[in-house]
């Protein structure tokens, strides 16, 4: 506890480079995350293109209204909340699985290869996978569709073009893409249980199946409550990018998500700030369920994020 201003210029002194470090992160919030929020008052006043950025006009929740009766959003909200809970219910264990399984490796040149191969599909593009995505599953040159019709003698299927196959295409993606890097956060977490617990577990004739289920999962439970509070209060704000690359009128009936809509209205329309009014709701939303299962977690496990 620092209590003079002695104390303090000690400290300052002895951490100077961390505080320095924390410049940058701390200018990037205020600049792309804080300083946009004063835009939030277009949801609330009517915007006229060559005039004042922050609107003409108050119209007070006319946006609100709108976008509450309109049946495209209905649909869109609709299409989030199931690939959001999809993509929670499946793809949330995943790299806590692969995090558990990587730790159970006892040859170190082969643990290191598995975790490197695990997460290095994070660094690629999304845009690149994508494209690896439609060229696997292409109808014409698709190795998926290639044995599809060579080996079991079916009809070329245009997977990217069907409703039905959106959504486990895009978890299926999301799983390959990003499980080994999120399973790093939970293999850091697994690192620094003592080695004594798991002595004692081995004395008592416990196998690794019931070390990992009484000693492993336990321990890391409060990073995992993390992770998921954080993922929780993403829910409406799922993968932009990916939903609009692979987005096509054809699967719009299960594609087309709050973030698209947005885009479609604000960038594409112009309609700033019926799409201002629909992104502010979707950030109230999100702080909701934050907070809710923050409060849920910390009355059920007594762990939280604050």
């Amino acid at each position: 506890m620092i209590d003079n201003k002695k104390d303090y210029k000690a400290h300052f002194g002895k951490y100077w480079q961390l505080y320095v470090l924390m410049i940058l992160p701390i200018c990037y919030f205020i600049l792309f995350k804080y300083v946009p929020m004063v835009g939030n008052v277009l949801a609330f006043r009517r915007y006229s293109p060559g005039k004042s950025i922050l609107g003409v006009e108050w119209v007070g929740l006319r946006y609100f209204k709108m976008f509450i009766t309109d049946p495209s959003f209905h649909k869109a909200l609709k299409n989030s909340l199931i690939l959001s809970f999809l993509n929670l219910l499946i793809n949330f264990p995943v790299p806590i699985i692969l995090a558990l399984l990587i730790n159970e490796i006892r040859w170190p040149k082969w643990k290191k290869f598995i975790q490197t191969i695990s997460y290095i599909p994070r660094f690629i593009s999304v845009v690149v996978v994508v494209s690896i995505i439609t060229a696997i599953l292409s109808p014409s040159s698709g190795i998926v569709n290639h044995i599809l019709t060579t080996y079991f003698g079916l009809e070329p299927i245009y997977f990217m073009n069907e409703p039905q196959y959106f959504r486990a295409i895009y978890i299926l993606s999301d799983m390959w893409q990003y499980s080994g890097w999120t399973a790093i956060i939970y293999l850091a977490a697994i690192t620094g249980i003592s080695a004594e617990m798991y002595e004692s577990a081995k004395i008592d004739g416990a196998s690794r199946i019931k070390q990992i289920i009484y000693i492993t999962i336990p321990s890391i439970m409060p990073t995992i409550t993390v992770m998921l509070i954080l993922n929780v209060g993403r829910i409406l704000t799922i993968g932009f990018e990916k939903v609009l690359l692979m987005y096509t009128p054809n699967n719009a009936s299960t594609s087309d998500i709050i973030d698209t809509l947005v885009y479609r209205l604000g960038i594409v329309g112009g309609s700033y700030s019926y799409a201002t009014a629909i992104g502010l709701f979707t950030g109230i939303i999100g702080f909701a369920l934050v907070s809710t299962s923050n409060f849920m977690s910390k009355k059920i496990t007594g762990n939280g994020i604050y």
